[in-house]
């Protein structure tokens, strides 16, 4: 008796057990595709670029000036003084100083204004797919564009539609190519 007891909860255990294994949702995502596809992504590119060749434009200058400066240093280094030329020796070296700071200022002041761009946005993704993993009772839902899933099975539930829903992106709005992942 003890015996069969022991059996019928073992069968009790092993059968709830594949009942709620059964249950499980994994869903999947490419945050990349989904922060692609974000109407404030677009202008936050918009105000990157426009940014970007803001500075570009301004090095571009600094270094024409230098190219200037330089040639007229060759050409009439040959006839001017010691002390003209030292002058004009440092003159050179603190242009090429000051293009330098200016790029370094230039790359942190870019990235400081892509992190305040990007941040809500990653930040508005993030809560849409936690959103979904809440209304749709995923356990996990696994980030692609990281590339730490070794296997996907057909089983996994891709969540960017229903992330794309409650961030209102239209259904048939497709990814610009570089974000695309190359076919596995």
């Amino acid at each position: 008796m003890k015996k069969l007891t022991i059996i019928l909860a073992l069968v009790m255990v092993l059968s709830a057990t594949r009942t709620f294994a059964q249950d499980l949702k994994f869903g999947h995502i490419n945050l990349q595709e989904l922060i692609a596809l974000t109407p404030e992504r677009d202008s936050a590119v918009v105000k990157m670029d426009n940014y970007g060749k803001e500075l570009e434009e301004t090095l571009q200058g600094m270094q024409q000036e230098f190219q200037t400066r330089y040639q007229t240093y060759n050409q009439k280094s040959a006839t001017w003084t010691a002390a003209v030329l030292e002058a004009k020796t440092k003159e050179l070296q603190d242009l090429q100083a000051r293009i330098q700071e200016f790029q370094q200022n230039a790359q942190n002041e870019f990235s400081q204004m892509q992190q305040e761009l990007m941040t809500p946005i990653i930040k508005k993704a993030a809560e849409a797919i936690e959103k979904v993993g809440k209304e749709q009772g995923f356990i996990y839902i696994f980030d692609l564009s990281v590339g730490g899933v070794a296997f996907k099975s057909a089983n996994s539930i891709d969540v960017l539609p229903l992330a794309k829903q409650v961030l209102g992106i239209p259904a048939d709005k497709t990814v610009p190519t570089q974000f695309q992942q190359p076919a596995k």
